[in-house]
């Protein structure tokens, strides 16, 4: 059944453009087949988590272990990364507003877990990389300072924005939110790198700025 749904994800690629499909369906596209025990689009779904949580440097060896993936689909699934990596770095625009960032966060929209995301920018307010800091219910010592801006740190990067999905679907800033942003925001000043702005997104494809809307981040 799921393998039938194939050539519909490639349909619309044809007709509005890949931005329309989801993660799952992309992967499931670079992986091609499933096996006898997971359909595609559910192998596609453990690849799809394993990228949201594993390090870069062992990515390669966390997909080719998950079980129905092995060394070609992991091989072809980062290849499509790579690929992906090296033409966006080719056309990357400055961030002026959450709308230009919103872009890169909004795959995570769908996620049935809250997942808080980094993105570092350098001095121009190009993005540099995009990662994902944790998985599950937000609180301040799952978002962690050190969590946030160590891969910054790395990256040399002059600010960062962070964002976080509300599976619920609320567009709205929790206490713990706006805790979490505070502290975030007396460690960048330390540190000398910029919070921007923190976004919230959800599954319907709204999004809330803290700067926007008038939220502090301090």
């Amino acid at each position: 059944m799921a393998e039938e749904r194939k050539p519909d994800a490639r349909e619309r690629i044809r007709q509005r453009g890949p931005q329309h499909l989801s993660d799952h369906e992309l992967v499931a596209l670079a992986l091609r087949t499933g096996t006898k025990k997971a359909p595609v689009l559910a192998l596609a779904q453990r690849v799809t988590q394993a990228l949201d949580t594993a390090q870069g440097d062992v990515l390669y060896e966390t997909l080719s272990s998950l079980e129905g993936v092995g060394e070609t689909k992991a091989g072809a699934v980062m290849a499509a990364l790579e690929l992906g990596r090296r033409y966006s770095a080719a056309s990357t625009e400055k961030v002026r507003s959450a709308g230009d960032i919103y872009p890169f966060f909004r795959h995570f929209r769908d996620r049935r877990q809250e997942h808080f995301l980094v993105a570092s920018l350098n001095g121009a307010h190009e993005v540099l990389a995009v990662r994902v800091v944790s998985v599950g219910i937000l609180n301040r010592t799952i978002v962690h300072p050190r969590e946030v801006f160590a891969d910054a740190i790395v990256d040399r990067a002059a600010a960062v924005i962070v964002c976080h999905n509300h599976p619920s679907g609320q567009l709205e800033a929790s206490d713990e939110d706006r805790a979490i942003t505070k502290r975030l925001s007396a460690a960048a000043e330390i540190l000398g790198i910029g919070l921007l702005d923190h976004i919230i997104i959800n599954p319907r494809g709204g999004y809330l700025s803290f700067v926007e809307s008038g939220i502090p981040l301090n």
